[in-house]
Order: C-alpha cells, then structure tokens, then sequence
C-alpha cells in the first residue's frame, strides 16, 4: 500500500491511498485462540484485505501502570498477515482500564448535575484531565514504538467514535482548561462580557475566574455566545486530544496513515485542527439505526443524507463500520437487512464517497453490552448469507476499484454545509425553528427521489463543478465566503439564499445592518424589514420538526400549540403555498424581480422569493422555510435554467443513482433499494463492470440489485 500528502480539507478530495481498504473489525482477545487460523483464511476467501484492531483493549496492553504486554495482539496480527490480512491499529483510549481510574479518580468525566462517571462502560475519562491526556500519549507512545518495524500493521485509528456516547463534561479541570481557553481568545475579561452580552441580564464577569460552563435552564438560558463558546472550547480540547496521538504516530512511523471513525459529529469540527492533523475521515455507517432511532422514514435516503453530509467535511472517506446484520445495545435494536441488503448498503457507501469500507464486525460478541449486535459469521461459527454478501461485495469492489480510483462524487445541486460555527449557533438560540440541516434534507431528499446530483459543500470550496448552491438559513454567514459566492453567481451559478440567513455575527450578536449582511445583501439585492413566526397547521405551534441531525443538532424545544393559526401565503408560477416557520418582509432592490409574491395578510403584494440576476447567473433570496411543495415548485422554476437535468431520466422509485467521475470517466451506480424486482428503460450506454455487458436504456435490477456502468464517451 502505499500513501501519499493529503490534499487540503474540500469536498472534492480523493482518498490518498493507492488501494481500497477493505475488511472487519476484528476482536481476537474475544476468542479462543484456536479459532485464529480459521478466522484469518476465512476473511482471505471472502477477498478482505485488512482488520482493525485494537480500540477497546488498553486493559490487556497495560495490565498494570507501566507493565505492558502486547503478546496475544503479536500473535493475532502473525496469523492474519500470514493469510495476506493487513492491520489498522487503534489507540485503545475510549476505555481506559480499571487500575487508572482507580489510582487517578480525577480523570473520570462528571455530567451536568455534577455526577461522577464510573468503570464499567466506556468514554467516561475525560479528555481534558491532563492526568488522562498524560496516560493517553504513554499507551499510544508504547503501542506506537512496539510495531514500528511491523510490516503487517499498515496504519492507525485514533481512539473510537469520540464524542459518541458524551461530549461534555463539567468537572473542575474541563472548566479550568474552559476558562483559559477563554483568556486566550478574548485575552481580556472586558473582551469576553462584550461578545457574550455581559450587559444583559447582568452576566457580566469581573475575571476568567469567576466563569463556569453553561448548564441547560439554570433556571434560565445563558447568552448564546458563552454556549457556542462552551462548544467552541469542546471542539478544540478534542481535537487537542486526538493531536498527543497524531504527533506520535507521525513520528514514530511516516508511511502511517491515519484516520478517526466518526459516530455521532457532535463537538468536533472537521474543517479545524481535528480533520486537518488526519489522511482521511472515517463514518461508521448504520443505515438502520437511522431509521430506529431518527424514524425518518426510509433508510436508504436517510443513509444517502449522512454520506452527502459527511463527505462535505473532508471529500472522500472510509467507513471503517458498515452494517452487516441485526444490531443493538440493551436500549434499542434494529431492523435486519434483507437478503442482498446488507452488499446494496455497502454499494451506497461506495457510491456517495467510500474509498475504503470495513463491514462491522467479523464475529459477533459472546458477552457484553452488545451480545445480539451480528457480525460476517454467526455465533457458532458458520458462515451464512451475511459471509456470502460480503464475499459478493469483495468481488464487486475487485471489478470496478481500478475505474473508481481518483474519483469523486458528482454534485449540481449542492447545499451548504461542515461549517461548525453555523451548527453551533443554530443550537445556542434555535427558537423551534428546523435547523440548517433539517431543512436542507428536504431539500435533498427531493434530489435523491428524482434522481437529481446533490450533496454538501462548505462555502469556501470550489464551486465550480456545481450548477445551483442552497444556503439553509445560516444564522452566521461570514464576509469571508463573499467572494467565493459571487463569482459563482457571475460565472453562471444560481445562489438560493433561505430566510434568517445572515442575522447574527461570529458573537451571536445581531448586526446594525439589516440581514441577510452587506456581502448577500449586495448580491441578492434585498434586506429583510421585518420578520414573524408562522404557526404550522396540525403541529405544536412553531415547535415540530424533529428530523435527521445526526447530532449536529439538538431537537428543538417543544411548547403547546397556538390557539389561532395565522396562516400566510405567498404565490410562485401559476400556485399558491403556504408559508413554512416564518415569513420575512424584503426591501428590494430596483433591479430585482419578485419571482413569488406575499397573497395575503399585510404581506400581500411583497416579494416572498426574489431573483436578482448577477453576470451569467442569478441570486435568489427566499423568505420562508423549505416544505416539499416549494421544493417541487423551485426545481420546476430553476433546475432546468441552470442546466440541472436527473442522472438517468424516467427513474422508476426506489433505485438510487449516484456519479463518480474523474479524468473522463464516469461510473453511474444505480441501486434498487426495494425487494421487488425493477426495470429502467432510460439508463445511459456504458459498461456495467459488476457483470462485464453493455447496457443501453434497458436494465432489470432484482431484488436490491446493483450495476455499475462505465459510461460510454
């Protein structure tokens, strides 16, 4: 294998290796040891090239403080590399062993009502102790120096999921490490009482001595800017956390790559330190659990929303946990894919970005809290349609990873997005309203059922490879992307700019000028006058839109619905709507036509969406929030201008199609997502590589079938 400088973070970055990753975690120490051999010819068989082992086993490599002890992990690593199965290694820090948290308590993490975690689970240390952090770069010194010369370990993962079970923590030393972050922000306390409003409500501080982390309702709320700070300071301790393990893999051995496999994206920002020290990022990727635990309604679209959002961090990826079969912990469970299911979920992953994919996990666990979470084979040790799929998968990956190397996702529709500042300051003052990404996923979903190229992009990106940008109402816009935008609007873009977009600076204040601020304010040719809630018909009031945050966001509160429903209406075309949330009242410039107008109330005759046109392109502001009524009608009035056409026409429901590309070449995955058996008569001429024929216009996919077709020239 061989690995070579990552690109800068950007949505259109390639992975920088030179082949596909693909296999299992894998658990030896859950094992008996006679099973080794078997396990490591089996996964050769099934075409899996690499393991990853490692995370939960600090306790074995340390037994005792400073006594270490890597024999059983030599011996496991001896026996896959003899069958060609290479190693990633992880960092063992999400679960320190026993023996630490009872010689050192402090470095036990305490929640919010001051409560002391205990052993017996995992991510309970707290990555601010710099007891734990000492304890921390010790193991990853000793793991990193043991296999140094290996040449079976290939790369590492640094630690496991952070921030997935908790990322907060309200012991003394998080609030130290709190307060002088503080200082060397705001360098002086004066500075901080200005960006955090000291002058409301007397929250004023008088040092960085006097202040502590926000806590929910205590018994009011906390000013915006000390709860994005708070995130802010969590963000930076964690990826401080992960640079200790960086900075000695990196020197330890260069030719490493290595990675994080992300869980919930809560506390940690991508585009920062964490995703900048990293080869690459890692998404476990659960589909079912989505459905589960978010009931959003179809996992195939919801599992093709956290790829599209994932990617928009850092381009290509790996999923380092793919599901395989049935999972849970004592708390909840998932559904089962079906026959066929688990290797079309597999393809998605691949086909929105994976370059890299490990099915999770090679052996389900005897014991533990996760007893019933399946893995390739079965608890007594026979292989059986999960091993079969996987295989299948393998020889999938075989015949198209040559086409797919350099490749990245295609994108005409794209949305804003991997901007923490944003994400953070939705949930320091959301109001019930959806969140940024709640309302971009109605969004995309409509592109996903039509067909239509469409993902997440940071606004700093380039934008040239994409026909229409959404901005879903970020709060925090910053001059900074001004530039970037208008190019793309006069080189031919078209910018649609959603309601309360622009309205605070990077303190949560809100500005003297009039959202949505000078730079879309010039470009769109409007400024919002005034704005108002609009109560849903049949919802709690202003208070109902739970939806897929993936934990970028935190539901917002829920209070009683309003006794008299004002409902307000604006007409686009030929039909009337109903506003969504809010309405906005827009100044307009004289060059700027009203592409919808207010029909009733004091509003009527107002421009509800403008359209000001810019070089070749246009800007659109809308004043309310997306429902999927407006998105049908805003791709009736905008998709076929800017050039925005489905990937393949006629798409029967349920198959999925997703482009790759690169250098001319074009790989079109289509997945059927059902378990009825389903006919394209519109598919594009090419090659489906899976099976070696050509295909024009007519193609079957069976129950959750998969093709991928090279396309012709």
């Amino acid at each position: 294998m061989k690995r070579t400088p990552a690109a800068p973070l950007s949505v259109w970055r390639p992975l920088n290796l030179d082949h596909f990753l693909l296999g299992v975690p894998h658990y030896p120490e859950h094992i008996e040891e006679d099973l080794w051999k078997s396990d490591a010819e089996r996964m050769a068989a099934a075409g899996f090239n690499v393991v990853r082992l490692g995370e939960f086993a600090w306790h074995l490599f340390e037994p005792r403080e400073g006594v270490f002890d890597f024999a059983l992990f030599d011996r496991a690593i001896e026996v896959l590399g003899a069958a060609g199965i290479q190693t990633i290694f992880c960092t063992p820090t999400a679960t320190p062993p026993r023996w630490l948290t009872v010689a050192y308590p402090e470095v036990l993490r305490m929640d919010e009502r001051d409560r002391v975690a205990t052993h017996g689970s995992r991510q309970h240390a707290d990555t601010n102790s710099a007891v734990y952090r000492r304890h921390s770069k010790r193991i990853t010194e000793a793991l990193a120096t043991h296999y140094r010369d290996n040449p079976h370990v290939i790369g590492w993962q640094t630690d496991n999921e952070l921030n997935t079970t908790v990322s907060t923590s309200y012991s003394e030393e998080t609030q130290a490490a709190f307060r002088r972050y503080l200082e060397d922000r705001y360098a002086t306390i004066d500075s901080l009482n200005f960006a955090w409003g000291g002058n409301f409500w007397a929250t004023a501080y008088d040092s960085f001595e006097q202040i502590t982390a926000p806590r929910a309702f205590n018994p009011g709320f906390a000013s915006p800017g000390h709860v994005q700070d708070y995130h802010r300071f969590l963000a930076d301790a964690t990826a401080a956390f992960q640079h200790d393990q960086v900075e000695i893999l990196r020197r330890t051995n260069p030719d490493w790559f290595i990675f994080h496999n992300l869980g919930r994206l809560e506390d940690i920002d991508f585009r920062g330190q964490f995703g900048q020290d990293l080869d690459f990022l890692g998404f476990d990727i659960y589909p079912m659990l989505y459905d589960e635990m978010r009931r959003t309604g179809g996992h195939p679209a919801t599992q093709a929303l956290h790829l599209d959002v994932c990617r928009a961090y850092s381009g290509n990826f790996i999923v380092p946990e793919q599901a395989s079969g049935f999972g849970s912990q004592p708390g909840f469970s998932t559904m089962t894919p079906e026959p066929g299911e688990m290797r079309r979920m597999a393809l998605s992953s691949v086909a929105r970005g994976a370059d890299g994919l490990l099915f999770f996990r090679w052996r389900p666990a005897h014991f533990g809290a996760e007893i019933y979470w399946m893995g390739i084979i079965d608890h007594d040790d026979l292989p059986r349609r999960r091993y079969r799929e996987a295989m299948a998968f393998a020889q999938d990956i075989a015949r198209i990873k040559d086409a797919l190397k350099g490749t990245t996702v295609r994108m005409d529709v794209a949305i804003a997005g991997a901007d923490f500042d944003n994400q953070e300051a939705y949930r320091t003052y959301p109001m019930g309203m959806p969140s940024p990404l709640e309302d971009g996923a109605i969004l995309h979903r409509h592109c996903y059922e039509n067909g239509v190229a469409c993902g997440f992009i940071h606004p700093a990106d380039d934008l040239s490879r994409v026909k229409l940008l959404y901005i879903p109402h970020w709060v925090m816009w910053k001059s900074e992307w001004d530039a970037n935008i208008e190019a793309f609007v006069r080189n031919g873009g078209t910018l649609v700019v959603g309601a309360m977009t622009g309205t605070r600076d990077e303190n949560n204040h809100i500005p003297r000028t009039l959202a949505p601020g000078p730079g879309l304010a010039a470009l769109c040719g409007v400024r919002v006058e005034e704005f108002g809630r609009v109560a849903e018909p049949g919802a709690d009031g202003l208070f109902g839109m739970p939806g897929p945050d993936f934990g970028l966001n935190t539901p917002a509160q829920r209070l009683p619905a309003s006794s008299s429903q004002r409902r307000y209406r604006f007409t686009l075309g030929n039909s009337e709507y109903n506003a969504a949330h809010l309405y906005e009242l827009l100044e307009t410039d004289g060059d700027v036509e009203a592409l919808g107008q207010w029909s009733n109330r004091f509003l009527g005759g107002r421009a509800a969406i403008s359209r000001r046109r810019v070089g070749s392109g246009q800007a659109i502001y809308v004043g309310t929030y997306l429902t999927g009524a407006l998105v049908e009608a805003l791709a009736e009035h905008l998709f076929s201008d800017a050039g925005i056409e489905p990937l393949v026409p006629n798409l029967p429901a349920n198959v999925e199609v997703s482009l790759r590309e690169a250098d001319g070449r074009k790989l079109l995955f289509l997945l059927n997502t059902d378990e009825a058996r389903t006919e394209l008569t519109d598919t594009p001429a090419g090659t489906d590589l899976l099976t070696g024929e050509l295909v024009s216009r007519s193609l079957v996919l069976g129950p959750y079938g998969c093709s991928v077709i090279q396309l012709s020239e």
